[in-house]
């Protein structure tokens, strides 16, 4: 595979996985270990990803990757978790569900269920809700993030702030080994704060490639959360800070 198309394909696959090692791309393309260290050395150079020692990983930084980007990685894992959340949510019950790729899925996920409230400050969220008669649908206002369709700001909190949600379903763009959940805007930093404060139950559904990104803005400790819902075992050292916190974690079987 020629060098033009084969960088494409390792930039899908770090951002996919988070990392990659120079062994396993090696074997992907049948190239040699030299060829995939060149290559990693040209998309580093390019500030797409950053080295390290013996492979590469998602470059740290302070923008995230564009959203409709975002929608196609790790679209089968999202699908998974969103659905294993949602069997953790009854009927009958009051939701919030925040912006994110990985949220969008929770809301398909349940279309199904009856007798719903959901709260939401992403457009996307309440347009997929609508396919259902059982579900009422309140939108926070707020100012739109075009990127996105989200809605964050001062309006966004305040609305927030006048309910008292079951359950809340976020999520986040990176987890660091300390167990802080990260994210990019601050303005939804905010917001993620909120709702977790006028929540009695938070879900967080994250795929792991969340596990090997950083992004600069703290949102939160995963010690305030009730559940993690992803598709691989955490690393150990956030696994014994879990249970210490008694934060579940729950694994989704793709």
């Amino acid at each position: 595979m020629a060098q033009t198309f084969r960088q494409p394909d390792i930039l899908k696959i770090v951002r996919r996985d988070g990392k990659a090692t120079v062994e396993n791309l090696a074997e992907h393309f049948g190239v040699t270990l030299q060829t995939i260290r060149r290559d990693l050395t040209d998309l580093a150079e390019a500030n797409k990803i950053e080295r390290v020692h013996g492979g590469a990983i998602l470059p740290s930084g302070t923008t995230n990757i564009e959203y409709e980007e975002r929608r196609k990685l790790n679209q089968s894992a999202k699908i998974a978790i969103a659905r294993t959340c949602a069997r953790y949510i009854p009927d009958g019950c009051s939701v919030f569900l925040n912006i994110g790729t990985s949220t969008e899925e929770v809301a398909r996920a349940l279309l199904s269920h009856r007798d719903l409230m959901v709260v939401t400050n992403n457009m996307n969220v309440a347009t997929i809700l609508t396919e259902s008669p059982e579900c009422q649908i309140i939108v926070t206002g707020g100012t739109v993030r075009r990127a996105d369709s989200g809605l964050i700001g001062n309006v966004t909190i305040d609305t927030i702030r006048q309910f008292k949600f079951d359950f809340a379903v976020i999520g986040c763009s990176a987890m660091d080994a300390d167990g802080d959940l990260l994210d990019f805007d601050t303005q939804e930093v905010g917001v993620s704060q909120t709702i977790i404060a006028q929540s009695r139950k938070t879900f967080l559904v994250a795929d792991h490639s969340k596990f090997a990104r950083t992004a600069p803005a703290r949102i939160a400790s995963m010690e305030s959360l009730t559940t993690v819902f992803t598709d691989a075992k955490l690393p150990e050292k956030l696994r014994m800070k879990c249970r210490e916190w008694s934060t579940e974690v729950v694994v989704a079987d793709s």
